[in-house]
């Protein structure tokens, strides 16, 4: 599965670009599935996404918890909590 990934604010910085389109290995089919994946691409992304627990998804612009599936989305965002403001 085809999906484009768009990084905001230090997830940005930390990895290094704003976005990518990835084609996504078979077993990988809710966001946390795809934040495990992600860290397994390298250093840079293993440090943005250290703190797993704390990243934020969108689907499709949409917020999403970590157990959701990603099947069928077009846009996944991934960024830090947001703070107050």
């Amino acid at each position: 599965m085809k999906v484009d990934l768009v990084y905001f604010a230090w997830v940005r910085e930390r990895i290094g670009k704003p976005g990518e389109t990835l084609d996504l290995p078979e077993g990988v089919t809710t966001v946390g599935e795809l934040l495990n994946h992600l860290k397994g691409l390298g250093e840079e992304y293993e440090a943005a996404l250290e703190h797993d627990r704390v990243i934020r998804v969108a689907i499709d612009q949409e917020h999403a918890e970590h157990g959701e599936s990603i099947l069928g989305a077009r846009e996944i965002g991934i960024f830090p909590p947001m703070t107050g403001g």
